[in-house]
């Protein structure tokens, strides 16, 4: 099982990660990725969806047109774990691509 990361790993994380937010309503991060179409964001869902199974984690996600709204947490713990930051490394990394 996940393990809630600290305050302090918490906040070490957030500033590895850009664009990423704190959710005000619960222990979650938060980010909205804009691409050039449909096409592009339905691509990254796609490429996102099989690292998101190969970790057993999967985010809270929604799409319309050429935006997708992430939020990563983990429900095992209750709140931020390890899993939602290599999660959103990875996303990172394909929005990159």
């Amino acid at each position: 099982m996940a393990e809630k990361l600290t305050d302090a790993a918490r906040a070490a994380a957030l500033t590895e990660l850009g664009g990423w937010c704190l959710d005000g309503d619960r222990d979650a991060i938060s980010r909205q990725f804009v691409f050039k179409d449909f096409i592009q964001a339905f691509g990254f869902m796609s490429q996102s969806a099989l690292i998101a199974e190969k970790l057993n984690h999967h985010p809270e996600w929604s799409n319309v047109y050429k935006t997708v709204n992430v939020t990563l947490t983990t429900h095992d713990c209750s709140g931020l774990s390890e899993l939602d930051i290599k999660l959103a490394k990875a996303m990172d990394k394909i929005a990159d691509a």
